[in-house]
């Protein structure tokens, strides 16, 4: 079994200028094919609005996997349960296997924080919530054999600081230090407490299953020694607790080199910020990881210098797993 996430970053019909759908597939269709996902965690699916239909439609997505055996997959799409499916930023997960459970976590279990900005302009006397981007999905997937696989799909907060209101001069340019500085801590304040909500969602599923069969995958806007990945894998050195060892998740990307470690070239950098995490029951199983990053650029060289990109600057990460006929992962 292949499971592999991928941002594939503002897919959707209403494309950045310069930048046409038709090309968008031509680059983008070939990384989905090498990839050869069983399932597919996706980020960034713009939601379209199609003449007729209700509400906005996954049309650009549809165009991209028409002809490919991801156009038969069962999908989860974030807002589909309720009907309002986002105009930028869903996530979708894509299974050739059945899927059995579907459910969204957005302030389920953590609610939104109040916070008062200290430098929003003119000043405000009264709290406001600090809510979460977008939801987490939680796909329970049928395997062969009848055991359930959990597949977590999300996409945190990235390092951009919030708008404070009355401190920006323009969509990258703040009015004050102090104001980007609140933003910043905002914006980190968002990504920790999403992660600390799939805890307790992961926490959960082994309350109810010690050995459930569990994959995190997504974009966490964060390398492994930072504060989300930390909590979301809750490393038994951490909890300081043996008997809680069970309820940890191991990113998988330590099977591979450091110098092939990352999913995303930043200003220079090597950044590794779209994880496969697994619990010990799919670990018995893990055989490899791939990460797709023999043709990434540099984003900010990209975004400053590469007229109408139309692939993506994140690399496509894959596990593979020996899941046998029966479905027995552990």
């Amino acid at each position: 079994m292949r499971i592999a996430t991928f941002n594939i970053e503002h897919l959707g019909l209403g494309q950045a200028q310069g930048v046409t759908l038709d090309s968008r597939i031509e680059a983008l269709r070939p990384v989905l094919e090498r990839v050869d996902a069983d399932v597919l965690c996706l980020q960034e699916v713009d939601g379209d609005k199609v003449p007729g239909a209700a509400g906005r439609q996954l049309a650009a997505l549809d165009r991209l996997v028409s002809g490919t055996p991801y156009e038969s997959f069962e999908r989860h799409v974030s807002g589909a349960t309720d009907g309002h499916v986002a105009d930028v930023h869903n996530l979708v997960t894509l299974s050739r296997f059945p899927i059995a459970g579907r459910r969204e976590i957005r302030h389920a279990l953590v609610p939104p924080v109040s916070y008062r900005a200290v430098t929003q302009q003119p000043p405000s006397s009264s709290a406001e919530p600090v809510r979460f981007d977008r939801p987490a999905l939680c796909t329970e997937i049928g395997l062969p054999g009848g055991r359930r696989l959990h597949v977590l799909n999300l996409h945190l907060r990235a390092p951009l600081a919030v708008p404070i209101p009355g401190q920006k001069a323009g969509p990258f340019v703040w009015q004050t230090a102090a104001g980007w500085a609140e933003g910043f801590f905002l914006a980190a304040l968002k990504r920790s407490a999403q992660a600390l909500e799939i805890r307790l969602a992961i926490d959960a599923i082994f309350d109810a299953d010690p050995a459930a069969l569990l994959i995190l995958a997504g974009d966490c806007n964060a390398e492994a020694h930072e504060v989300p990945l930390t909590i979301l894998t809750a490393a038994e050195e951490n909890t300081g607790n043996g008997t809680l060892a069970g309820r940890s998740l191991v990113d998988l990307a330590r099977s591979i080199p450091e110098d092939r470690r990352f999913s995303v070239l930043h200003h220079g950098r090597a950044l590794m910020l779209d994880h496969v995490l697994a619990s010990r029951g799919m670990l018995a199983k893990f055989r490899a990881l791939e990460i797709h990053n023999e043709a990434l650029g540099d984003e900010l060289v990209t975004f400053g210098k590469v007229h109408a990109s139309p692939g993506s600057t994140h690399a496509p990460v894959v596990a593979v797993f020996d899941i046998d006929p029966d479905g027995q992962a552990a």
